[in-house]
């Protein structure tokens, strides 16, 4: 029996709770008909009476006091209730496509772009339980991190092993949203959707991003872009003569007219993030933007536990009848 789900069907039966005190007051009023006084000029000659009956009887009141409670308990109907949710969902498939390139390890984000991509990405996918996530990186070419998953465990797993320099580097963008849209073809779900990070300008790959922006308008996937970097210079980090790390300031260089174009093919948007907060914000436009619609319904199980009560109540009743008319015969 749970006693933390522990309900009752009938909740006023327990008011009969309140003759307890009563019952007992009574017992206390009547004992002088059950003691009677005897006037002895000395008391010696009982001393050694007292006998173990003597001294279980007042068990035959709380016997019944037992049974008049599991009784009422039993009355009252106790329930353990069990609710479960059920949770309806027009989920939304998203892919992240992120770039990892050389070029994301510039500074100009703390501590640096990748970073600063991947604490926002790990955001987003907390705030999105009921959607399917899959995540693709891409530099030179593009491979799938992650297939589109529910599992937040394994999307966050991965993601936190994402780092630049494990695929030749280069800014195939056309390659990391083909490998997105292929993740997608064979959705069901009522949207789909592609975030591309990318802080570049593309450069590799034998796919074109707005021939990869087309075969996603064809599966009917919104892609938005976001593109990453301050405006200006930017300082990177380059290894020294004596393996020292030091920053040198360089022009950042954002096919912004590219990624618009993507945007406005499958209708997405395009959104320039220059440090860590804007970068937040657009993350946190685009979850509003594709809104989940969950429908929750909730249901409840009841299961009784009354007889276990009603059973007691047997049992007390029974032990105390036997009891007044065997062991204690005569004396109550």
């Amino acid at each position: 029996m749970n006693l933390s789900n522990l309900t009752f069907a009938n909740p006023w039966f327990l008011l009969l709770l309140l003759l307890i005190p009563i019952f007992i007051l009574w017992r206390w009023a009547k004992r002088d008909e059950q003691f009677p006084e005897m006037r002895l000029s000395t008391l010696e000659a009982f001393s050694k009476t007292t006998s173990w009956k003597a001294m279980l009887r007042p068990s035959l009141f709380l016997l019944k006091l037992l049974a008049f409670t599991a009784l009422v308990i039993a009355l009252a109907r106790p329930q353990n209730t069990f609710t479960e949710e059920k949770i309806t969902t027009d989920g939304i498939d998203i892919v992240l496509v992120m770039d990892i390139s050389g070029s994301m390890l510039a500074r100009d984000f703390t501590p640096d772009r990748l970073e600063a991509s991947k604490e926002v990405a790990a955001r987003f996918i907390k705030n999105r339980p009921h959607d399917r996530i899959g995540l693709v990186v891409f530099a030179g070419e593009s491979f799938s991190q992650t297939p589109i998953t529910t599992d937040q465990n394994v999307l966050n797993s991965m993601l936190a092993e994402i780092k630049s320099g494990i695929i030749e580097d280069g800014t195939a963008i056309g390659m990391g949203l083909a490998t997105a849209v292929t993740r997608l073809q064979d959705s069901q779900a009522k949207s789909k959707v592609i975030i591309l990070l990318t802080d570049g300008v593309n450069n590799s790959g034998f796919i074109d991003p707005l021939t990869a922006a087309e075969t996603a308008k064809q599966f009917d996937a919104k892609v938005y872009t976001i593109g990453v970097g301050t405006k200006g210079k930017a300082p990177y980090p380059v290894r020294g003569i004596f393996g020292t790390t030091q920053l040198q300031y360089i022009d950042v260089q954002i096919d912004e007219e590219l990624l618009q174009k993507i945007a406005d093919m499958t209708g997405g948007e395009y959104f320039r993030a220059t440090n860590n907060t804007s970068l937040q914000q657009i993350y946190d436009k685009i979850d509003l933007l594709e809104k989940t619609e969950i429908e929750v319904s909730t249901i409840n199980r009841y299961s009784e536990q009354f007889y276990f009560f009603a059973f007691l109540a047997a049992i007390a009743l029974s032990l105390e009848i036997l009891l007044r008319n065997t062991l204690f015969r005569g004396i109550t």
